[in-house]
């Protein structure tokens, strides 16, 4: 019970605290890096665990809350709180985390010690993030993912590495600035109305934002545009996903894990936490857009996959494709488009986390991503042909695992407000399908006829250990949903204000 008042700094503050205890010990002692990375991260998702137990689906507001001064003139200071929203999104992090780490243990060979660091201040980042009910706060946790990111694509990334580096902050921080010139206008505002500044997240909400005539005009529009282009770059919706494929190829397969599991939810948590409550006047006048945006997404996403020739690219584009779905359902704005959509943030990162981490496999293996170097490893790796068959199944929505649901309850709960746009989704679904079963045919079951494959070890003990935990999420997300959509139904509710 001692913990109740800081366990969500706690579960904030741990992979931090491990990463500076690494500075103190020598570079060279990589054995003790690894488990210092790994017992911080297990604790953090027991610490996750625990944060589980004590929630309140049925309460609305925020729960197990921290408020501390941090700089009181201005009204800042360090607000942490969870609820339904994003609950299930601290859950994946927490999970993702240790198993990225098992996966990069005999991948990373150099600057062991700052790559592990990295991924640890990289997930205090994300927790922050994802807890923060301080706007200011929000905006240095948001931040703080820019750096260890970067470093992990530009240090321990591919040949064209600081290429996607770059490209990736410069994108980043062209949305990121302008949404911290919304934050402070937010609490110009708070001043201007009730005589304090504040950067409280309920504060902010409870604000009088003004239409007005014109989008130059328009206060809530502008900040609506914003807050919404730093999120859809981090999402990233088209056309603004151009930075995505070369993040992800250069990346190492932990970066790549860590990017589509969760930092593109970043984006999509970030329209839902904060655009369509603090604006929504200018969410619903913005509704259109984001509906073809989505559609566009679904389906220019899933071609480009198809042509591809680099296991790693398909899958990249894919979650452009994915992400579109979650943007319809986000979007089309009822309980359950609202609740699928928020479901399927958690499918994706599970599902796709899944596939580069075994795409990571056989290139540690072949050091070749390319589709056309593999064939007939069904009958040579059979456990990793399993694995990968599980992630693709699910990845695809097959009855059963865990991407049906989401994308049943986004196109179910669309379809009644938005048909047309579902219907032009649904076609997303087939060549998801199309192009996930002809990678599979020809990676796994196409004659063996380079001889590299004859010799290819399957899985190992700590591969399979890694891969284990996602697939059993997808299974029990798929057979029992109600188990996870429970623990944020009240809040969708409560948020979209009833409807389907």
């Amino acid at each position: 019970m001692a913990l109740e008042g800081f366990l969500l700094s706690a579960l904030v503050l741990t992979p931090a605290a491990a990463a500076s205890l690494l500075l103190l010990l020598p570079k060279d002692a990589e054995k003790a890096h690894r488990w210092i990375g790994l017992v911080a991260s297990l604790l953090t998702l027991g610490l996750a665990g625990m944060v589980w137990s004590r929630f309140d689906p049925s309460n609305v507001a925020f729960q197990l809350v921290e408020t501390r001064p941090w700089l009181p003139t201005l009204g800042i200071a360090y607000r942490l709180g969870i609820d339904g929203i994003s609950l299930l999104l601290v859950l994946l992090t927490a999970l993702l985390q240790p198993l990225v780490l098992i996966s990069s243990w005999s991948s990373i060979h150099q600057r062991v010690k700052g790559y592990v660091f990295a991924m640890l201040l990289l997930e205090t980042g994300m927790l922050g993030a994802f807890l923060a009910t301080d706007l200011f706060l929000f905006y240095v946790f948001w931040e703080l993912m820019l750096l260890p990111m970067y470093f992990i694509i530009g240090v321990w990334g591919g040949e064209r590495r600081i290429y996607a580096a770059v490209k990736f902050v410069l994108f980043t921080l062209a949305g990121s600035l302008l949404m911290l010139v919304g934050i402070l206008y937010l609490s110009y505002l708070h001043k201007a109305q009730t005589g304090a500044w504040s950067f409280a997240y309920e504060d902010i909400r409870s604000l009088t934002i003004p239409m007005g005539e014109g989008f130059w005009h328009s206060p809530q529009l502008l900040l609506f545009a914003a807050f919404a282009l730093a999120f859809a770059i981090k999402v990233p919706v088209w056309p603004l996903h151009t930075w995505l494929p070369d993040a992800h190829v250069e990346a190492p397969t932990g970066g790549s894990v860590i990017l589509a599991g969760v930092l593109l939810k970043l984006g999509t948590y970030g329209l839902l936490r904060y655009n369509r409550p603090l604006f929504p006047e200018a969410w619903e006048r913005a509704t259109p857009l984001f509906l073809w945006l989505a559609v566009i997404a679904i389906i220019y996403g899933a071609l480009v996959s198809w042509a591809q020739k680099d296991m790693k690219k398909l899958i990249a584009y894919s979650s452009v494709s994915h992400m579109g779905f979650i943007i319809l359902g986000l979007f089309a704005g009822t309980v359950a488009s609202t609740q699928g959509a928020l479901i399927q943030m958690v499918n994706h990162g599970l599902s796709t986390g899944a596939l580069f981490m075994l795409v990571g496999v056989v290139y540690d293996r072949r050091h070749t991503r390319l589709i056309e170097d593999y064939g007939g490893l069904a009958a040579v790796m059979p456990l990793y042909t399993g694995a990968f068959l599980i992630a693709t199944l699910a990845s695809i929505g097959l009855p059963g695992l865990n991407g049906f649901v989401g994308e049943f309850l986004i196109l179910t709960g669309s379809f009644p407000t938005h048909p047309v746009a579902v219907i032009l989704a649904s076609t997303g679904i087939v060549l998801g399908a199309v192009y996930m079963l002809t990678l599979v045919q020809r990676v796994f079951w196409n004659p063996l006829v380079h001889e590299e494959n004859r010799t290819l070890a399957d899985l190992t003990w700590r591969e399979a250990l890694a891969f284990t935990p996602l697939a059993v999420f997808m299974v029990w997300i798929g057979v029992q949903p109600g188990t996870f959509l429970r623990l944020s139904e009240a809040a969708v509710r409560h948020l979209v204000g009833g409807g389907l």
